[in-house]
């Protein structure tokens, strides 16, 4: 009895140590979207710098998690618990890397003259920010019907980003003046439509801990 109270105690710190290397990278995401809307090259270098935070909090959730398989040998609901923990780090870990992505941009981009406001662009960004809120919400409440609608999402950041490209190709087509920022600008919205699939993976692994179904390439259906 003791033991297992003493094994339940450390998937709560599990889950704590997940938690506070997602408000890390939620939070890269927001001031990335940002720096890259506003051209704010101050809050891009801010996102750079804060990326080794979101490292380490990897690699201590790594040899955690790795621990845990080792020396509890937990099953069904704790494996389940433990392994989708792992991929949501992963993804985690991936979303600092996009938002740094992204960062790069911004400062690129403020470095030029400012392009025309994108109402797209700005509604791509909130709609990848509110997946990747909802997916980690859903981890919290281990809610598998908030984690379907974020995977339903993605298909709106994917055509939103299909619609961006085609936009600014068309505009760099009748002005080459802004064929650099275009591009730029481009790259910039697929970093974003990727935080919106990363959001998803961690739908998709928050579907696999309640519930024990492999989501991987149907979460939409």
């Amino acid at each position: 009895m003791e033991q297992r109270a003493h094994f339940s105690k450390k998937l709560e710190d599990l889950k704590v140590e997940v938690l506070r290397m997602a408000a890390l990278s939620e939070a890269a995401v927001h001031k990335a979207a940002k720096a890259f809307l506003e051209n704010d090259a101050d809050l891009a270098e801010e996102v750079i710098l804060g990326d080794a935070a979101i490292n380490k909090l990897e690699d201590h959730l790594d040899n955690y998690t790795l621990e845990l398989l080792a020396l509890d040998q937990p099953m069904a609901i704790d494996l389940r618990n433990i392994v989708g923990s792992q991929r949501i780090t992963v993804n985690l870990e991936r979303l600092g890397d996009e938002a740094v992505n992204l960062a790069h941009r911004a400062m690129f981009l403020s470095t030029r003259p400012p392009l025309p406001h994108n109402p797209k662009m700005e509604s791509l960004a909130a709609t990848a920010k509110h997946m990747l809120s909802d997916a980690l919400k859903a981890y919290v409440d281990s809610d598998v019907s908030l984690a379907g609608l974020v995977c339903r999402t993605d298909d709106k950041a994917d055509d939103l980003n299909i619609a961006i490209l085609r936009q600014f190709v068309s505009e760099m087509v009748s002005e080459s003046r802004i064929v650099e920022r275009g591009v730029h600008a481009i790259i910039g919205a697929r970093h974003l439509e990727r935080i919106a699939d990363l959001a998803t993976n961690v739908a998709e692994s928050v579907v696999f801990i309640v519930e024990g179904t492999s989501m991987k390439h149907s979460c939409k259906e």
